[in-house]
């Protein structure tokens, strides 16, 4: 396994369980996700570079136009959230609750 292999993993991982263990509010499952995405994009961005393939050069800008709308999306759920049910936690998402 190659460092930037290892590391890349690593951050995805990384991602991934703070995604699981900090779920609690809306901001950390954001920035949670942010991380997941920034691996990804790197993943990508290295595998179009490592294959020299024109035909999948604008792959990681695709991901990174979505990645920003999932952001631009969880803030304004973040928002609405907090506005409606005055507090930032995941749990108060839940319709069943409401």
């Amino acid at each position: 396994m190659t460092p930037s292999h290892f590391a890349l993993s690593s951050a995805f991982m990384l991602g991934l369980a703070g995604l699981a263990f900090y779920r609690t509010h809306i901001l950390s499952a954001l920035l949670c996700l942010e991380g997941l995405m920034l691996s990804l994009f790197i993943g990508l961005s290295l595998w179009t570079l490592q294959f020299d393939s024109m035909s999948s050069a604008p792959l990681p800008m695709i991901l990174l136009a979505f990645s920003a709308c999932e952001a631009s999306v969880g803030l304004a759920l973040l928002v609405a959230s907090t506005r409606t049910h005055g507090t930032s936690r995941l749990q108060s998402l839940n319709l069943l609750q409401c």
